[in-house]
């Protein structure tokens, strides 16, 4: 029988957190979830939700506090999805990432005594996303312009968010602005009527050039040469203003279509001394400046010494591979983004590099089809989605028998699950080094050095 009762209020202890920094207690041995509680807090709760094997609890009141508890900068942190451990302070998210990972390579990957290193944090964990994406809606007849409530597509109307650059900020009040001042329609996500959806921005740290995106219902926008004369002339550090085109009934932001107002398509920015080129459709990592050193961490563990032959898999743009280029004998990137793949070759002779190949295609099939005609890595880097890396690659590395293999990955479930059949099959684990990519959220991205024992 379930010991809880919806819309009672219970008093609980908080024993631990989830991978999205909910809070967990029990109620008579029943398993509840909070947001807003920390591991150790003792809290009031109103139950909202009940399921056969656990319950969602709402934060009432905090009678215990925990040490590590702070007051939120942001003044709609409550509400809105963007970030989830504001309320912690931030050596706390650290460590909370720290542990995310240890008890995920414990749980999942059955594995024990792996050395996890402490989570390398920023000095300065805010203002640090280079890319912005604004939905805008109408909610009470009032243009709202900000970021998704949690779980939900209600738009949180915000004019200040502390971890984007704040010239996203800027550029989206002007936008927003000229949207109220010239009466333009705004998208409705549940009549697929209306014109402008999303406002995007995204920044060169290093360069300083920006790009304004409006993501719209069609294929023209009402008084266009107006907003290019006002933000142009507010931010003249704006280089690209592209409408893209996106009338698809969908819940993907982005069309396969942009339309160039003014500048070019492209804004450049460097990581380390590579310069890349970044149009509205590429994948670029969010936080340049940790991603400098996740790279760095990547190129350390691949410990090249300009005689080996690397695999990159799931390259992307080409920035990791470029970053191997510097140390290594040659070079293969393989992704099946065909975008990403032309970004990566024109990222390679926009810096000189003629040591990397880049191939299109899926992991799971090139990587069988190059080992069966003979090419072999030394050393495999690996960087794949969330959802891990496919079975297929796996066995052919394994097969294949590099020295090390280098995983980074922004999902330490999967790391986890990967890293113990690597290491059934041949493979220790040494190291990971988890790197704090997006303060104040749950997110953690690692860098993890395998060796090949069978080679010793």
């Amino acid at each position: 029988m379930v010991p809880v009762k919806k819309n009672e209020v219970y008093k609980i202890e908080i024993s631990g957190m989830t991978h999205e920094g909910q809070g967990v207690g029990r109620i008579d041995n029943f398993t509840v979830f909070v947001d807003g509680p920390i591991k150790g807090e003792e809290v009031e709760i109103k139950i909202i939700e009940v399921k056969k094997n656990y319950a969602v609890g709402k934060l009432v009141k905090i009678l215990k506090a925990s040490p590590d508890r702070v007051e939120p900068l942001c003044k709609v942190y409550n509400r809105c999805g963007g970030c989830s451990l504001q309320h912690m302070s931030y050596d706390a998210t650290l460590k909370f990432k720290t542990d995310l990972v240890t008890e995920n390579i414990r749980r999942i990957g059955g594995l024990q005594g792996v050395v996890v290193h402490d989570t390398i944090g920023m000095d300065n964990p805010f203002n640090y996303r280079n890319k912005a994406q604004f939905p805008v809606g109408i909610q009470r007849g009032e243009l709202v312009v900000g970021f998704y409530a949690k779980r939900s597509h209600d738009i949180v109307n915000s004019h200040m968010c502390l971890i984007q650059h704040s010239d996203c900020d800027k550029a989206k009040l002007i936008v927003k602005r000229f949207l109220e001042e010239n009466k333009i329609s705004i998208y409705d996500e549940t009549t697929g009527k209306g014109l402008v959806r999303h406002i995007m921005t995204r920044v060169g740290f290093k360069t300083g050039e920006m790009m304004v995106v409006l993501v719209i219902n069609g294929n023209t926008l009402p008084k266009q040469d107006l907003l290019v004369k006002r933000l142009t002339a507010e931010m003249p550090q704006i280089k690209s203003i592209v409408l893209n085109i996106n009338t698809a009934n969908t819940n993907v932001i982005l069309g396969s279509k942009n339309i160039v107002l003014f500048g070019e398509e492209n804004i450049t920015d460097y990581i380390g001394n590579f310069k890349f080129k970044i149009s509205p459709l590429s994948f670029y990592q969010v936080n340049p400046v940790q991603t400098e050193l996740l790279y760095n961490k990547a190129l350390e563990y691949a410990g090249l010494t300009g005689e080996e032959t690397v695999f990159d898999l799931y390259c992307g743009i080409g920035t990791i591979s470029l970053f191997l280029s510097q140390k290594a004998k040659k070079v293969y990137g393989v992704e099946v983004v065909e975008d990403a793949i032309r970004d990566a070759q024109e990222n390679a002779k926009l810096n000189g590099v003629d040591n990397v190949e880049f191939i299109v295609g899926e992991a799971e099939k090139i990587i069988p089809d190059m080992y069966d005609k003979g090419i072999r890595a030394d050393v495999v880097v690996v960087d794949p989605p969330r959802k891990g890396c496919d079975g297929v690659v796996l066995d052919t590395l394994v097969n294949m028998s590099p020295e090390r293999i280098v995983y980074v990955s922004c999902n330490p479930a999967t790391l986890a699950r990967d890293m113990a059949f690597l290491s059934e099959r041949g493979y220790e684990v040494l190291e990971v080094q988890p790197v704090d990519m997006f303060p104040w959220s749950s997110h953690v991205e690692c860098v993890t050095l395998m060796t090949n024992v069978k080679n010793k």
